[in-house]
């Protein structure tokens, strides 16, 4: 493939393709791509030969999974695509996407209306400050009800959604509304579907509105008109409605026009939000010559070329032989090749102006969410993190094969740099790894994923539950610790106190010892034995907290007393506190907040209730959406996201955080010590 024109700023248009799965956005991503000559041929998704979906997994499954960059050009303008993954499994890739674009174009089939997947991408769009425009696709379908699903947009969205044009000729043709004013269309009318358009633009500027009240629609200049549908899409106050089949091309090149036409390029688009090292907004211009401000918002790691790091340029230009700072770190790297992804090509380029996508490769301290910049005064900027989904479920790893723990870490590593909804565990007090993403499709991919790319098998199981331990009552507890074995013995006597400390304050260890019983040096002997038996867990074998152990005296010998003997005597004597001062277990809380069509607000309550959750109330979301907040026990929740998907067929979502801990119930506790073996040294 021939390297892409080098163009201005201005003439640049970035979109991300978004919305539910099934609505098309793959097969318009071809649809674009086929119009302007970039592919020969359109691929369909049930042949697998699509340009986007490369990987094996996509093809099997018949959908994305990750996101693809390409281009094409319109007349003199670059439009950047990316094609983002539908599923709700695979939402980190596609809100990654929203940092690098300017306009989401939100897609709809026609035949099945507004889908869960496209509520949620609006609303992200929204939060990030993004024009937005719906595409309706597959307007020769028919099962499509379009003056329906046009009022059911509007519903949904607001009122600000309106048609930029129209479909005519049953669906095979698509008619501008915007610049034109007559025309026969399937339904409404041109000149209708005009004023409305003309009326909702004019009003956003002052200027304008004068004007066309004053003289009409006829003396506003083309650049007024420009510059005021450009302002209606940064400040949300048109987000118009296209339409398309993807299929048989019509409207395809029309999508085109607009994104030329109307859309914001990189100079009229809000940068994301840049702070300081005091945090205070930096200002940030889309002008080549200033110095580079970049941001890293895709990692790949292609088996040829190395860990790749793609990025979008807000202000300056980067060239070949650049030199370039990641972050904060005082030694730049040498932008030795500068590429640009077209599907699974790379492109090898001179430069990137403001608004162009590109990579660079073999740079390892490149991450996520880097900042990229030529100048030291720069060290300090970063990024407002992106809100991701938490990732709720979660699989404990063990290598199949003895030897390969270091394989493990490093592909599950690699995975976590590609994806910012999956995130790697290691659980020291449990002695275990936990791969954590959005759902058990989400989980499985990976595993097939680390299987293939780098060559390991795992055994999974359910991850074990973190829980606590602590005391609700205050005893003292002792012990001498006298070991003779010929020579020089062992020697320490400890006498100490526990007492019960807040919930979440921790761990406090104070010497109280008087008149020199135990010398200073053997203080901190006594509190690493302690210590020893927190980690190990007195009752349950799960670690110890919100505990204050108070040191009160006890005896030493001038020769035998060493610090071994104070740590065995300190552990052993905290163990025998412990065991009088009423110790439970404690299990994790979480935070739950859960999201559902209202309709399913009474299975989803009652289901919550029968897992000891406790509610603390609900909110009508916009789209009528219902969210629930409550507090429930982890444990409860190990296969919520299989049950939730079940109940409100695949449209609830939720995310957790730990709260706090609580006393277990009494029959979880009594199990849970019978099943404890003792570490062979409390003995």
């Amino acid at each position: 493939m021939n390297a892409p024109p080098v163009v201005p700023t201005e003439n640049i248009r970035n979109i991300a393709l978004a919305g539910h799965a099934g609505s098309g956005k793959t097969s318009l991503f071809e649809a674009l791509l086929y119009a302007a000559g970039v592919i020969q041929a359109q691929g369909t998704i049930e042949r697998g030969n699509t340009f986007s979906d490369t990987d094996v997994q996509e093809k099997a499954r018949g959908h994305s999974i990750d996101t693809c960059l390409a281009s094409l050009m319109h007349g003199d303008c670059r439009i950047q695509l990316i094609d983002t993954p539908g599923y709700a499994d695979f939402r980190g890739p596609a809100l990654a996407a929203l940092a690098a674009v300017d306009t989401v174009a939100v897609v709809v089939n026609a035949a099945n209306g507004i889908e869960h997947g496209a509520r949620r991408m609006i609303e992200h769009a929204r939060q990030r400050g993004l024009a937005c425009v719906l595409v309706v696709n597959r307007i020769d379908s028919d099962a499509a009800a379009l003056p329906a699903l046009v009022e059911a947009l509007r519903e949904a969205f607001g009122r600000e959604c309106l048609p930029v044009n129209l479909p005519a000729a049953g669906g095979t043709e698509v008619r501008d509304a915007f610049f034109q004013r007559e025309g026969d269309t399937d339904f409404s009318s041109l000149a209708e579907a005009h004023q409305q358009l003309i009326d909702q633009v004019v009003e956003i500027n002052e200027t304008v509105m004068g004007a066309y009240l004053d003289t009409g629609e006829d003396a506003i200049t083309p650049q007024q008109l420009h510059d005021a549908f450009e302002q209606c899409l940064r400040e949300r106050h048109l987000v118009p409605i296209c339409f398309v089949s993807a299929r048989s091309g019509a409207g395809v090149r029309e999508f085109l026009d607009l994104a030329v036409r109307l859309l914001p390029h990189p100079g009229e688009a809000n940068p994301p939000p840049f702070l300081d090292a005091q945090d205070k907004p930096v200002p940030v211009a889309a002008d080549p010559a200033q110095h580079v401000i970049a941001d890293v918002f895709k990692i790949v790691n292609d088996p040829f070329v190395g860990k790749l790091g793609v990025f979008r340029v807000w202000q300056g230009t980067v060239r070949r032989d650049t030199q370039l700072f990641v972050d904060d770190g005082r030694k730049p790297f040498r932008v030795a090749h500068l590429l640009r992804l077209e599907g699974n090509r790379h492109v090898e380029i001179e430069q990137a102006v403001p608004g162009d996508m590109a990579a660079v490769a073999k740079v390892e301290e490149i991450h996520f969410d880097a900042v990229l910049h030529d100048s030291h005064d720069e060290d300090r900027i970063h990024l407002v993190p992106m809100a991701y989904p938490q990732p709720m479920a979660g699989l404990a790893l063990e290598p199949r094969h003895k030897g390969q723990e270091q394989k493990l870490a490093l592909a599950l590593a690699r995975l976590a740099e590609e994806d910012p909804c999956l995130r790697v565990e290691h659980r020291r007090e449990l002695n275990e790894t936990v791969l954590r993403g959005l759902s058990e499709l989400h989980l499985s991919i990976a595993l097939e994923r680390m299987r293939e790319r780098y060559g390991v098998e795992v055994i999974t199981h359910p991850p074990r539950i973190a829980y606590r331990e602590t005391i609700t009552t205050s005893a003292d507890g002792h012990h001498r610790h006298k070991k003779q074995t010929g020579g020089a013995g062992q020697f320490g006597e400890v006498l100490l106190r526990v007492e019960p400390l807040e919930r979440g304050t921790g761990f406090a260890f104070v010497d109280a010892v008087k008149g020199g019983a135990i010398p200073g040096q053997f203080l901190p002997a006594i509190e690493k034995g302690v210590r020893q038996a927190m980690d190990h867990g007195a009752v349950a074998g799960f670690p110890l907290q919100d505990v204050r152990v108070t040191v009160l005296d006890g005896k030493h010998h001038s020769v035998d007393s060493k610090e071994v003997a104070f740590i065995t005597a300190g552990r052993k004597a905290f163990l025998d506190a412990v065991g009088k001062a009423q110790p439970v277990v404690l299990e994790p809380i979480v935070s739950l907040e859960v999201a559902i069509p209202e309709a399913h607000v009474g299975d989803i309550t009652g289901s919550l209730a029968g897992k000891r959750a406790r509610i603390l109330g609900t909110d009508l979301q916009r789209g009528g959406e219902l969210l629930i907040r409550a507090l429930a026990p982890l444990a409860e929740l190990a296969d919520y996201a299989t049950e939730l998907r079940a109940v409100t067929a695949g449209r609830g979502r939720y995310g957790m955080e730990l709260s706090h801990y609580e006393p277990a119930p009494p029959a979880m506790q009594k199990q849970l010590r019978e099943t404890w073996r003792p570490h062979p040294d409390e003995d």
